[in-house]
């Protein structure tokens, strides 16, 4: 890895991961990159954001999956109060929907967790230069056709059933909850079952919870 230039300020960054562990895994081989310095740490978005609004970093690489306030919320807030921040996401989830509304929420960079300091080091390099990085395996999940949304395969009233259902509530108790007969929920679900291509409540259940509609 080449040094910078002499005199050349650090790249300033924030560091945000709620497993302690992993942070501190993270930032020992950020620290490894010549030029680059981690300014601040964050265990949720809540945290990060307070962080960043302090230390007005380069660049934020944050997790997704934090308590609280997660990656993807934080991300959209950051992207909004600090539009010339650098941010990336480092994570273990490389599905293409992940990596979709983390860029529509601002990323402009994206590491899966396995990551080498030479990776490291491009990434920051990259998005420093060109204000991205994307690595190819990335960047392959971004081509991948993207899945239809909820609410382009339910209509409105097909989801407010999901979710109830996806709740564990019986027809009957939907139905009352609704003002709809036990009948016209039955046929709802049915609808759902066929559109979707799944045989059962259970199968409804985990539609609901991969398009996190509810929480499993």
């Amino acid at each position: 890895m080449k040094s910078p230039p002499a005199g050349a300020l650090p790249v300033r960054i924030v560091l945000a991961d709620d497993h302690d562990m992993v942070r501190s895994g993270i930032k020992a081989l950020l620290l490894q990159i010549p030029g680059v310095a981690v300014v601040g740490e964050a265990s949720d978005g809540d945290e990060l954001i307070a962080a960043v609004d302090r230390l007005l970093p380069d660049i934020v690489m944050t997790d997704i999956s934090m308590p609280g306030m997660d990656g993807l919320t934080a991300l959209a807030k950051l992207h909004e109060r600090h539009p010339q921040a650098r941010l990336v996401i480092v994570s273990t989830h490389d599905t293409a929907d992940f990596i979709r509304r983390a860029v529509a929420n601002g990323a402009c960079g994206y590491l899966t967790k396995d990551a080498s300091t030479i990776e490291l080091a491009q990434a920051v390099r990259s998005v420093m230069a060109s204000g991205s990085y994307f690595s190819s395996l990335i960047a392959r999940r971004l081509l991948q056709p993207a899945e239809p949304t909820a609410d382009e395969e339910l209509t409105a009233r097909q989801l407010e059933i999901l979710g109830l259902l996806a709740q564990g509530l019986a027809s009957k108790e939907i139905a009352f909850k609704l003002g709809l007969s036990s009948k016209t929920v039955d046929v709802h679900r049915s609808r759902m079952m066929e559109r979707l291509g799944v045989h059962d409540v259970s199968g409804l259940t985990r539609y609901a919870i991969r398009k996190k509609l509810i929480q499993p």
